[in-house]
């Protein structure tokens, strides 16, 4: 079985995690990862196009998968297209880890407790978006390279902190170095963040359809119906990771609940909505549709 994956060490941890799954699913499975270079490696600074600018980090990993060169594709969710290609659909959305947004900062800072213009680096429109938002004064500028190269970046003393995904820190064992957690009720993640998207090919042979079954058995229901609700809502929005969006779902009585927000570049507007229900697809909708009303609309252009 050859997985397709990116070459950054959190790539590889996340596809390796994977495989470890199948293995336990499909016992003598000799499974191979094999490393993709995609757009979004190869591109310098920061990933602001328009909305049809997507698939940074997946297209050409769902390219080989298309073309036979590998037998699955593992993606962090929220860098997959909202419009789902159906010969390669998600097969699996496993267990999900944590979705927020952390603060990792020089002497252990927290967004209230910076410096005035200090200096924070992110790679994300939402997060430059959310610090401005709160801290105005504060230097955001873009920064590149993968989680363990930015890390060191703050250590070195080139900027006085940065905002990353909690997910990739603890996959990578960084946990210790966070110094400020962002409530993702309060801060909406990226849709899907901290999931992780399996793609398969849709039709095959029976060697397939075992597979198929297999990633079946590691799909989580949560994460499928959190994170459905959450990419519906950005895909109504039609907007992507150059996008200030934030979507987050979770459990709740109702079914699900939905917080989501839209903002400007510059931090000086943010337009929230949240709701509850029990389809995702509805609540997704239903949320969008009142982020468009409220103005998100022209946010966007």
């Amino acid at each position: 079985m050859r997985i397709g994956t990116r070459g950054s060490t959190l790539a590889l941890w996340q596809a390796g995690w994977v495989a470890d799954r199948l293995k336990d699913e499909l016992p003598g499975t000799d499974v191979r990862l094999v490393t993709v270079i995609t757009r979004g490696d190869t591109q310098h600074g920061p990933l602001t196009g328009g909305p049809g600018e997507i698939g940074f980090f997946t297209s050409e990993i769902e390219q080989a998968l298309l073309d036979g060169r590998v037998d699955l594709a593992v993606h962090s969710l929220k860098d997959l297209p909202t419009s789902e290609n159906e010969r390669v659909p998600v097969a699996a959305v496993p267990l999900r880890h944590d979705a927020a947004d952390v603060l990792v900062a020089r002497e252990g800072w927290t967004l209230d407790t910076l410096p005035e213009a200090a200096t924070v680096a992110t790679s994300s429109p939402r997060r430059a978006c959310f610090v401005r938002s709160v801290r105005p004064d504060l230097r955001v500028v873009p920064v590149r390279g993968n989680v363990d190269s930015r890390v060191r970046k703050v250590e070195a003393g080139e900027y006085d902190a940065i905002v990353l995904a909690a997910a990739g820190l603890t996959r990578l064992g960084l946990d210790a170095l966070v110094s400020e957690r962002f409530d993702p009720s309060a801060c909406p993640p990226a849709p899907g963040q901290g999931a992780l998207g399996v793609q398969a090919r849709a039709q095959g042979d029976g060697s397939v359809a075992t597979l198929a079954a297999a990633l079946a058995r590691i799909d989580d229901p949560e994460a499928r119906r959190t994170t459905t609700a959450e990419r519906v809502c950005l895909g109504e929005l039609g907007g992507g990771c150059a996008r200030p969006i934030g979507a987050y779902a979770e459990a709740s009585v109702g079914g699900l609940r939905l917080a989501a927000w839209v903002g400007a570049v510059d931090g000086s507007r943010v337009v929230r909505a949240s709701a509850s229900g029990d389809d995702p697809l509805e609540l997704g909708r239903a949320v969008a549709a009142e982020l468009l009303q409220s103005g998100a609309g022209e946010l966007l252009r």
